[in-house]
């Protein structure tokens, strides 16, 4: 039998409601440009931490796309209507699909769930792998455990590695954009700064990104966030360890000073399956005088094909959810996003 829902017939409501919310947004984007995607003020309505997995159904859309990353695979269709599990759907018949390259059993992947010893400890830490979800506890199903944002028209693991939730760190580094006198840039129509921030260009599908990668068993986020920084923008892998040595040095300024943890739960990621799905932590980490970062080199490494500072606004295409992350740092620094500024926002 289904792990009931916890928080009851409350949690019930507020995921009927958090639907009704997802579907008049994504009928809205259909009629409106594509900057009304992420909603005005929706970063204000709900708390930035979003630890309730409802209110990122918002975002559960790019789960939904065919052909599946790096395979000819399509999945099931899955009506707008039918996204939410507490929808009643009996025909529901999603494709099977786990990749070869999870399937060959790496040390990053569990095995599949029938297989002799493999015993997984859901919705708690198991050894040294976190399967606690950011987002609450999620329900198991038949030994597997389901998609806290609902349907996605796929069944087993695709490209993830873990059951359920396979978490991610993000760093989000920026600095104020500046001209060669070192003053900073304000956009012409809206007066605010111009704040940019390291992005690289992801080799599996070539859309620019936030150099984040996936959190190792045992890990803390603030580790990850840091090695994989290095890893991605700084081609940490490929330098000397005396090389290595100067970048943490010059790096540890920028780490440990104070910083903002931008979101933590839920991605609408294209590799999501009904049985696994990323979750991250997005934290930025911000070089107010532009004297850290001016130093290091940005090189790239590890899964990126090119790295480079990006001017942020609202016409930046990236991959996954990092937009939305992108829009909650110039919210909260104060930076140029939009010349069309929507209604007004109050805190």
């Amino acid at each position: 039998l289904p792990m009931p829902l916890p928080g009851g017939s409350l949690r019930r409501a507020v995921a009927v409601l958090s639907l009704s919310v997802v579907l008049s947004a994504r009928g809205a984007a259909q009629r409106r440009p594509a900057r009304s995607s992420s909603a005005n003020c929706w970063s204000h309505l709900h708390p930035v931490n979003m630890f309730n997995s409802y209110s990122v159904k918002f975002y559960h859309s790019k789960a939904l796309t065919s052909p599946y990353p790096g395979s000819y695979i399509e999945r099931s269709q899955v009506p707008e209507d039918k996204v939410d599990w507490l929808t009643e759907w009996e025909d529901y018949n999603p494709v099977e699909y786990t990749a070869k390259s999870v399937l060959s059993g790496p040390s990053w992947a569990d095995p599949q769930i029938n297989d002799e010893g493999f015993s997984p400890k859901f919705n708690e830490r198991d050894g040294e792998v976190e399967r606690k979800s950011l987002s609450g506890l999620y329900v198991v199903e038949n030994g597997r455990p389901r998609n806290p944002s609902g349907r996605t028209g796929l069944t087993g693991r695709g490209l993830l590695g873990r059951w359920g939730p396979n978490h991610a760190a993000d760093p989000i580094v920026t600095r104020w954009k500046r001209d060669r006198s070192g003053n900073k840039v304000a956009h012409p129509v809206t007066g605010k700064n111009i704040l940019q921030f390291v992005a690289i260009k992801r080799r599996d599908c070539g859309e620019w990104a936030i150099p984040g990668g996936m959190v190792d068993p045992g890990e803390k986020i603030s580790a990850t966030l840091r090695r994989e920084f290095q890893e991605e923008a700084l081609n940490a892998l490929e330098k000397s360890p005396e090389e290595k040595e100067k970048l943490e040095k010059q790096l540890h300024k920028l780490f440990s000073q104070e910083h903002f943890v931008v979101y933590r739960g839920y991605v609408d990621d294209p590799r999501n399956t009904d049985n696994a799905w990323m979750e991250t932590e997005a934290v930025n980490y911000h070089d107010e005088t532009g004297e850290t970062m001016d130093n290091l080199p940005l090189e790239a490494g590890d899964d990126a094909g090119a790295v480079k500072w990006v001017d942020i606004s609202e016409k930046l295409e990236l991959y996954a959810s990092h937009s939305y992350f992108i829009k909650l740092v110039t919210e909260k620094r104060g930076a140029h996003w939009s010349e069309d500024p929507g209604p007004e926002c109050r805190e």
